[in-house]
């Protein structure tokens, strides 16, 4: 009954750090190819609720910010396909996305002013 347990808690363990490794290296490969320049640090924010894909923001946006980004994104991109929408949160407009990662292809939004702040929703 012990080795049981052992071993339940083992597997829940490796699953959960396997949980929280797997967005940073979805995101990992989401920089313009032959870019030189670094990629700001992103945190892993939650699942969008809608679809269960992974939620990341730049540290410049709260987890708060970017889970509302990632759940109007999905609800205006629910009828236009791939085609690319602009989602208002919060006061600010954030033009959405989908973009080809490497292998994956993953949802990116900007924040519309141009201040660099970007939420990542991907599997």
């Amino acid at each position: 009954m012990r080795s049981i347990k052992r071993s339940m808690a083992a597997a829940l363990l490796g699953a959960a750090a396997l949980g929280l490794w797997a967005p940073a290296l979805a995101v990992a490969g989401t920089g313009a190819a032959g870019s030189d320049t670094a990629q700001p640090s992103m945190s892993y924010c939650g699942a969008d609720r809608a679809t269960g894909l992974a939620v990341s923001a730049d540290r410049t946006v709260s987890c708060a910010t970017a889970l509302q980004v990632a759940g109007a994104y999905t609800k205006a991109a629910s009828g236009t396909g791939d085609a690319p929408a602009t989602v208002r949160v919060g006061g600010a407009a954030w033009k959405c996305q989908e973009r080809q990662g490497d292998p994956n292809p993953y949802q990116e939004c900007v924040d519309a002013s141009d201040s660099g702040r970007r939420v990542i929703v991907s599997s």
